[in-house]
């Protein structure tokens, strides 16, 4: 599943294209994804892309009359090609621009979305959902005092969309790793000094995935077709059974909520 970096990097990838460009044509193939995808989407014919935004693993391309909202569900792409290419297998949403190239979003799956918000409204998926782990918000404050009298394991904790925004399970792996913290400790049960030690590295995990292009997975590619390549420099997420890159003892794998979650029993505590 594209996470919070990928997500970031489409963004990143598409905006060159697209912003400050107009719409001339937003043709649904398939109405059929997460939701219904609404018609008033295509309210976007004839107007200016102001700007591309995101918000958690959404991406909002917005306009003087309202923002077409597009996530990437579990296995969805975005792709910028000229509008005569022919289409592939699975594109279900092209949105066509002024400059003869058109934005495809490819999902096999259909577990991603094509939604439209109103100007000056929010939409309900952006209801209730946690800071940006990017910005300001996001401290180790925020952490403590949200996790206080939670007895949920901090893996879980932090995968919240209701505690913060974008951290999936790869990343969870990786920050919890780093600051050596067990997946499996009760949130309520983290000092706030080992939340002032794992925020940041949060932060600087994202930061980093999203300057390499994202994590490599089998169902994503960057908006120019190429993978990511922060894979190469995951420490345990894909590793169980290998030795420990500190320690050298062998990684052990267990399942938080359906997730796979990889570990060092020795270098995270409880």
């Amino acid at each position: 599943m594209p996470e919070l970096p990928e997500v970031e990097v489409s963004r990143l990838g598409i905006t060159p294209h697209i912003a400050s460009e107009t719409v001339t044509d937003v043709r649904i193939y398939n109405p059929n994804l997460r939701w219904p995808v609404p018609e008033e989407v295509k309210a976007l014919i004839g107007q200016r892309i102001s700007q591309v935004t995101r918000r958690a693993k959404y991406l909002l391309l917005e306009s003087s009359v309202g923002s077409a909202i597009l996530h990437l569900g579990m296995s969805g792409n975005l792709r910028i090609v000229p509008i005569d290419e022919p289409l592939k297998k699975h594109d279900h949403i092209e949105i066509c621009f002024n400059n003869g190239k058109a934005l495809r979003l490819n999902d096999p799956r259909r577990f991603g979305a094509c939604l439209w918000q109103r100007p000056g409204a929010q939409h309900a998926v952006f209801a209730k959902l946690g800071p940006e782990p990017l910005t300001d918000a996001f401290t180790a404050k925020h952490l403590f005092d949200v996790s206080r009298g939670k007895r949920v394991a901090i893996k879980q904790f932090i995968m919240d969309n209701h505690v913060v925004v974008g951290v999936g399970n790869i990343y969870a792996n990786e920050s919890l790793f780093k600051a050596g913290i067990h997946p499996e400790c009760e949130a309520g049960k983290v000092s706030l000094a080992r939340y002032q030690r794992l925020t940041p590295i949060i932060k600087d995990t994202l930061a980093a995935a999203i300057l390499q292009g994202g994590t490599t997975l089998k169902d994503f590619a960057q908006s120019d077709g190429k993978p990511g390549y922060f894979a190469q420099e995951l420490l345990v997420y894909g590793r169980k059974g290998l030795p420990c890159v500190t320690c050298f003892t062998e990684l052990s794998e267990i399942r938080l909520g359906q997730r796979s979650t990889v570990f060092c029993r020795r270098c995270q505590r409880k």
